[in-house]
């Protein structure tokens, strides 16, 4: 067998082992049907590592670093995040394990069962919190795109952070209020909604995090200029964690759906400002 092939069957051997070895932690603190699943997914993974094994004549250490980095992305935006995100990276380099399918005969059923029983197994997971991703998305996108617009006009219309800070958040609260109680009425209108309150929860949390996050640079900075420009900084970094977390759950992409949310979140914000100016410098209202 070459040199290359030996090399690619430890690469892989490591891997295998590693999301094993994921899976397996996962699985310890998880109760309930997602457990069973987790612990099948790593006994799935354990017999592959076996399979190329067999060929190496290694014992493959698992990548720990990796193992610790997963278990902190599952702690904190759950298991199909996880799941999906290790599936990504196996269906890119199942590209080049098409190769081995001449020199290793178990190849082929491999990769066609990581393709079809991974998947699955991954529709099984069964999250809480994506079943109000949609109220998520509601909440984070409203307050984006109508905080960072009405922040940018009350920057340039009243010019003091202490302001500006103050009446973004009676702006922030009251919207989070607002946007939770529509989406409570608008859940218990929908037939089948069985936890309205749930999804205005999500809404409102979702909101009122964004919030928080946007008004921040004018607690800390004294020019109402840099603190917008490090709002609309953390905008954008909001908008790309998010949209990340969505494409990798919902199997999406990624790129055209983070650069429509910066698009409208931006141009709101930049008509948001000319509006201010036009205060500021046509009607005369200055503070």
């Amino acid at each position: 067998m070459k040199e290359s092939t030996i090399h690619l069957l430890n690469t892989m051997q490591i891997n295998e082992a590693t999301d094993c070895l994921i899976y397996r932690k996962l699985a310890k603190r998880t109760k309930g049907p997602n457990r069973d699943v987790l612990i099948q997914m790593a006994e799935d993974e354990a017999r592959h590592c076996a399979t190329w094994g067999k060929y190496t004549g290694k014992h493959a250490v698992p990548n720990k670093l990796k193992v610790f980095w997963y278990n902190i992305l599952g702690f904190l935006f759950g298991l199909t995040f996880v799941i999906n995100l290790l599936e990504s990276a196996e269906n890119t380099a199942g590209e080049h394990y098409a190769a081995l399918i001449e020199d290793v005969p178990e190849a082929r059923e491999i990769m066609e069962e990581e393709e079809r029983h991974e998947r699955e197994l991954a529709d099984m997971v069964d999250e809480e919190r994506l079943k109000y991703i949609g109220s998520m998305v509601l909440g984070l996108n409203d307050a984006l795109v109508e905080l960072t617009g009405a922040l940018a006009g009350f920057t340039l219309a009243l010019g003091n952070n202490s302001t500006v800070g103050l009446a973004g958040f009676i702006t922030g609260v009251s919207a989070t209020l607002s946007m939770a109680a529509s989406e409570y009425l608008s859940k218990k209108a929908e037939p089948g909604e069985k936890h309205p309150f749930k999804a205005s929860v999500y809404t409102g949390i979702a909101y009122m995090i964004t919030v928080a996050l946007l008004l921040l640079p004018y607690g800390l900075l004294s020019s109402p200029y840099a603190a917008l420009a490090c709002c609309l900084i953390i905008a954008a970094c909001i908008i790309c964690l998010f949209t990340f977390f969505v494409a990798v759950v919902r199997r999406e992409p990624f790129r055209a759906r983070f650069l429509e949310m910066l698009g409208i979140s931006f141009c709101v914000a930049a008509i948001s400002f000319f509006i201010g100016w036009i205060a500021r410098t046509w009607i005369g209202i200055d503070i």
